[in-house]
């Protein structure tokens, strides 16, 4: 008990350092949001369904860095990394402009809101990295849904969380976000 006692107070004292290290190093006046720096992200992958793709995730120059290996062996197939949203923060947006790099594969972003009631419920947009950064604006109309019995549109109003996701094939992630928001 003692030892689990000092993993969580260096674990504790890890994210304070962490916050305040990230609070004064953003210099930078921007005009919306930027939910890279605001919200706390959770890294997931498809083990929690019986997958075998390994990875993580850690800020690193300024950006929130995926990287792993996704197998779709044992019916698995994704590594990602997932932030709730305040749907206070959607309203009278059209879209999610996002500032990414990566190896140049194609990545996805993942909205769940309240019609995503199910694990593999989601609305879904692609997007493709190069090794320099880039801006990228999607529409929240350019979402698709992942499954029949969801409704054919993205509800901005209702999104929950948004994630970064490496998906659907054998293959080496490596992509950086440093940048997303809503305009």
């Amino acid at each position: 008990m003692k030892i689990i006692s000092k993993i969580l107070r260096n674990i504790f004292a890890y994210q304070i350092f962490f916050s305040a290290v990230l609070i004064f190093s953003m210099s930078n006046t921007v005009s919306a949001k930027n939910l890279v720096y605001e919200n706390n992200w959770a890294y997931l992958a498809d083990t929690v369904m019986g997958g075998v793709s390994r990875g993580g995730a850690e800020f690193s120059a300024g950006a929130l860095r995926l990287t792993g290996q996704v197998s779709t062996k044992n019916n698995g197939g994704f590594i990602q990394v997932r932030t709730r949203i305040d749907q206070t923060e959607t309203v009278g947006k059209s879209g999610i402009k996002i500032k990414v790099k990566g190896n140049g594969d194609v990545y996805y972003l993942h909205v769940r809101n309240a019609s995503s009631r199910l694990p593999w419920q989601y609305y879904t947009a692609s997007f493709q990295t190069s090794e320099k950064w880039k801006d990228i604006t999607i529409s929240f109309d350019e979402f698709e849904k992942s499954a029949t019995l969801m409704p054919k549109k993205l509800k901005p109003d209702s999104i929950k969380t948004i994630g970064l996701v490496a998906y659907g094939k054998d293959h080496e992630a490596d992509v950086s976000i440093a940048n997303l928001e809503f305009y």
